[in-house]
């Protein structure tokens, strides 16, 4: 028979779970919801071609270092320093499929996910370095591991 006393730890120790799991099941949605736009021959994949969508999709910092080069090769009539979709590191896909593997990192509002997939052939591991910025997650660098080598994503934009 339950009893107050069961029902009330219940409920408090529920309580305490809640926000470690509702954490990372968010950093979990937020980076399937990427990778969901790049399944399949004809997907689309997210265009990065604007700073509103930059700034929904990355930390302010590292936005608005995208979003400057962006307007500054704009003014050039060229292409900037972003000239392949980072997510994938790749111009063109076709994935069918990904493994996403969220973590939370050490410090508090970060995680960690890593997504391996084969694109067009190629087998890739791309991580994604997280942070809450006010409750949403961003991605504050991208690093891409190919032939025992790393590059990332935010030693391209911010020194």
């Amino acid at each position: 028979m339950l009893t107050r006393r069961t029902l009330i730890f219940g409920a408090a120790c529920a309580m305490i779970a809640a926000p470690a799991f509702a954490t990372d099941a968010t950093a979990s949605a937020f980076v399937t919801a990427i990778y969901n736009a790049y399944k399949g021959k004809d997907a689309k994949g997210v265009p990065l071609d604007n700073e509103r969508v930059i700034r929904r999709y990355f930390e302010p910092t590292l936005a608005a270092a995208m979003a400057k080069d962006q307007k500054a090769a704009a003014r050039r009539n060229e292409v900037g320093l972003l000239d392949f979709d980072p997510f994938l590191e790749a111009q063109d896909w076709d994935v069918g499929a990904f493994d996403i593997a969220v973590s939370e990192a050490a410090a508090a509002g970060t995680a960690k996910a890593t997504v391996k997939f084969v694109n067009q052939g190629e087998a890739m591991t791309v991580v994604l370095d997280l942070v809450q910025v006010k409750n949403d997650w961003r991605v504050y660098d991208i690093t891409w591991l190919h032939d025992g080598k790393t590059e990332n994503l935010r030693k391209t934009f911010v020194h």
